[in-house]
This record gives C-alpha cells, structure tokens and sequence, in this order.
C-alpha cells in the first residue's frame, strides 16, 4: 500500500448523492449501492481509470450521474492506491473515510465527461476557461483605469485598475460561488 501525495482523483456518483452530500457536508458513498461504512472505503480512480469504472459498474445506471473531480490535498480522509481486487495488479486509489464537498473541484455531467475525447480536452477546456477569466479581470482592470485617470488625476490609473481588477475578482467569485451549488 502506498500513500497518495496531492493529486486529482475522480469518483462517479449519482446526483442524488451528490446534492445530499453538499446538504450534508460529507459525501459518504463508497460506491454504486454501497456506502462508505458497508465498504470501508470509497472508491476512485485516476484520470485514465474512470471510463473503464463506468464501463463495468455505471453504464447501466439510469438516474443522472456526475463525476466528481477531487483534489486529495483538500481531503481530511486519507488515501492508499490499493488493488481493486485480491491479488489484481492495476492500483485504484481509495479514500479512507468522507469526501468533504470543498475538496470537490469540479462535478461534471457525465454525459459530459464521456464526451470529451480525452482528459486532455477536458483539462483544456479548464484551461481556456480560466485563460477567458483572467481575460475579464484585465479588461475590467483597463476599464478602471480608463475610467478614473481623468477623475483623479495622476493616482486614477493605479486606482481604477484596482477597482477594476477587484471587480472582475469578485464576479469570478460570485460565478464559483453559483457553480458549486449547482
């Protein structure tokens, strides 16, 4: 057994689950129809492992499911790649206790994450969205200055910036803020 240092690990949970976890403050389903205390542990994979989970456990499932996208730094529970079978060579990481909702970065559709070609679209995909945020943020920063370089002369432009950057700040904030519950 080896112990996981920070990395992203996924989990494939049903909505339901999930809203009752963020109701809740602990996500406790170690895995289809299994909870953490009937299991011991909740299951997870690596980017490359999730689809495959799908495949063989999911693929049937007919209410919504998400893939949750946790960040093992934010964990308080800790995690072991282990053996997803007796004497199986292949190594899953499992989680040792509750998945706290902070420690969830991201809870995509799975219709979603199937349809993403790769775990490299889906990681550029964050990419450019994060590139178009801070896009905002300087367009908000340079409207500030404009903005206040006549009004208060020599100090406008620092201070619009400012107030322009810090702007853009909290929209972000208030637009993260509104994803996670979602």
């Amino acid at each position: 057994m080896r112990r996981v240092t920070r990395v992203l690990i996924f989990h494939i949970a049903t909505a339901a689950d999930w809203a009752a976890a963020r109701s809740s403050g602990s996500y406790t389903t170690s895995t289809r129809g299994r909870t953490l205390d009937e299991e011991g542990f909740i299951h997870a994979a690596r980017a490359e492992q999730w689809r495959g989970v799908h495949a063989r456990y999911y693929a049937q499932a007919s209410e919504p499911l998400l893939l949750l996208e946790i960040d093992t730094d934010r964990l308080t529970s800790r995690v072991v790649q282990e053996p997803a079978t007796a004497g199986g060579d292949e190594l899953f990481p499992h989680i040792y206790g509750p998945v706290e909702p902070s420690a969830v970065l991201r809870a995509v559709p799975l219709e979603e994450a199937l349809g993403a070609t790769s775990f490299s679209a889906l990681f550029l995909r964050e990419v450019m969205r994060n590139a178009m945020l801070g896009m905002m943020v300087l367009l908000l920063a340079a409207l500030g200055a404009v903005l206040l370089d006549d009004a208060l002369g020599g100090w406008g432009v620092l201070v619009g910036a400012l107030a322009g950057a810090g702007a853009g700040v909290l929209v972000i904030l208030a637009l993260s803020r509104r994803v996670a519950r979602t």
